[in-house]
Order: structure tokens, then sequence, then C-alpha cells
């Protein structure tokens, strides 16, 4: 069983290493099939499912039960072509992170006193499932998803159109002992957010201040629909030039996890509606290892960050697109011109 864990983490990381090059849709399609085409009859009815299947929202970023192909249950080869279309969707960190999140598995077992066959906390649960058919000319979608990792991907008509939602977390989210001690999977997306709170004068504070306890978790949770929340916190154009530039570059944390394809698209979304849109809101503790929330706000998404749990060392992060998730407008779209062209 542990041999099986260690070739995940052996391929993940030989894929990783490989030269990288800017994906295109049909470069994520071929690594789709590529993947269902070494897969036997029992394996696809694992991983497959139709895009009507309400299994699609099914999402969640908990330990629990799984539908979908999971690594511990794969050969070898279908392991390997299953990390080439998870890196065919993500940039070189995007993909990183997500495969350290699985490899940390073993990191949480021995923290938990666990024994080296504990199947709670295991690298080898975190599922692959296949929707729709890819390159049929039809909508189709896949999804890579266990403990603290949950990725989405939706496309239509050969084209990449979302990415969302998508969940990305770390516990320990700062590893205390052992030989992968002060790891920090998503220091970034701390980081940067504490450099801009630092910044704030007190007027800035007290707008991006929305509540003195931070919620428990992500607020939106694993519902199939995100929302804003209310009160927004503080507006882009109450910021100075500084503080405009570090938020740009936390937003570019969550944004550019994907490949550049999948960014792009995001990056048009956001310019499009205007940075004058965007809120940042700030909820608990100022400083690290007290219970701290944040999340960032505009038109088109929003980006949720907790740290509450064990000890405020243990974070969740997630990114939702308010209008595409799951590819949801896009498709909107592609039916209504289907329907007007089939007149």
């Amino acid at each position: 069983m542990k041999k099986h864990a260690l070739l995940i983490i052996i391929y993940a990381l030989l894929i990783q290493g490989a030269a990288s090059a800017q994906s295109s849709s049909g470069a994520i399609e071929k690594a789709a099939r590529d993947f269902l085409t070494v897969l036997d009859t029992a394996a696809r009815r694992q991983a497959c499912f139709s895009w009507e299947e309400e299994e699609r929202f099914n999402w969640h970023f908990v330990p629990r039960a799984r539908k979908g192909l999971p690594l511990k249950d794969m050969t070898d080869a279908q392991r390997a072509r299953a990390y080439t279309l998870l890196k065919a969707c993500l940039s070189a960190d995007g993909y990183k992170k997500a495969t350290t999140i699985v490899e940390t598995e073993y990191v949480l077992r021995a923290l938990e006193g666990r024994g080296p066959d504990d199947e709670y906390r295991h690298p080898g649960k975190y599922y692959f499932s296949i929707f729709g058919e890819p390159g049929a000319g039809r909508p189709w979608g896949w999804r890579m998803e266990g403990h603290h990792l949950s990725l989405n991907f939706s496309a239509v008509t050969n084209t990449l159109v979302a990415g969302t939602p998508a969940f990305m977390g770390a516990n320990p989210a700062i590893v205390p002992e052992g030989p992968h001690k002060g790891r920090q999977i998503l220091k970034e997306e701390s980081a940067l957010a504490f450099e801009l709170l630092k910044t704030l004068d007190t007027r800035q504070l007290e707008q991006a201040l929305v509540a003195e306890k931070a919620p428990a978790d992500i607020i939106t949770g694993n519902k199939r629909k995100a929302w804003l929340q209310d009160p927004p916190g503080l507006g882009f154009g109450q910021m100075q030039a500084k503080q405009q530039q570090i938020l740009k570059k936390l937003v570019a944390v969550y944004v550019d996890r994907y490949t550049k394809l999948m960014a792009d698209l995001l990056w048009k979304e956001i310019s499009a509606s205007g940075w004058e849109q965007l809120h940042f809101a700030w909820a608990g503790g100022k400083t690290w290892g007290t219970a701290h929330y944040y999340r960032i706000q505009g038109p088109t998404f929003i980006i949720e960050y907790d740290n509450t749990q064990n000890n405020a060392n243990h974070v969740h992060t997630t990114f939702r697109d308010l209008k595409n998730d799951f590819g949801e407008d896009m498709l909107l779209q592609h039916y209504r011109q289907a329907h007007v062209g089939s007149r």
C-alpha cells in the first residue's frame, strides 16, 4: 500500500520536472483522451460520468467517500496519464501546490500519530472523474478531488472555458516538525495578505475589518453557486498605489495557478469589470497564529481564505467564478447560439 502511495508522488514529481509549454485547449483534450485510453472497463466505469449527471456539481474539500477513480487504484500508466492531464490545466506553480497537497497526507498522518497503513490520511485517495466525452464537439469536463483539493474544469466546443470552483488547502499550513519542517504550501496566499494588511492606515483598516472574529471556515463552502459577501470591505479605489499593487499580486497568486490559457480568460474578465470594483475584507486576528480570514471580491469572482482551525495553522482557500463556475455561463451562451442556429 505504501509502495503505491510512493509511486503516486514519484510520478507527480517526474512530470513536474519535465519542460513546460503553454497548454492549448487541444492539448487538454488530448491529455484527457490519453487518460481514457489506458483505462480498462472497470476503471472507466469508476471514472466516467455523463455530462448531465448531478455528480458534476457534487464537490467538496474534506476527507469523505467520493465517486471517481482514485490514484491508489490506478496502474502506473494510468497515474502518469492522470497527472499529465492535471499538468495540462495548471501552471508549474499551481501543479506543484496541487501535488504537494497530495503528498502532505503523509505529513498529517505522522503528526496525528496514525499508522503507516492508515486509510483516512492517504495520498492515494484523490479521485479523477471525466464528465462527458472529450473532443466530441460537445460540453465535457473533469475533476480531481480529495482532502484539501478540488479542481473542476469545463469545456465547450473544444475550448476550455472554466477552471472553477477551485479549492486548495493545507494542514498543517506550516509543518511544525519532521523532515518537512517549515514547509508552507500556501505561503504567498498568507504572506501577501498580511503585507497588505500592515500597510493600511486606521481609516482603511476600519473599512477592511468586517468582523472581529474570523468565520469558522470558507463562507461560501461547497455550494453550487457562490455569492458576494456583505459588507464588502475596503474598495480598491480607497487604496494607495502601493497597496493596489499588493492586492493585484495577491489576486495573481490565485489566477496564475492555472495554465496561461485559463488565466488569460480570468484576467480579461477582471479587467473588463474594472479593478475599481474590487474589495478586500479581513476578519479576526491580525497576526499569524491567531484565527484570521480574508476575501477579495469583485463583479466576476470571489476569493476566500480562512485560517482558524488547529490553532490557526490550517489554511483553506477557494476561488469562485460568480457567473461561470462549472462553465455554466458559457454553456448557457453555447446552448442559446445552438438554438438560434437551429431555427
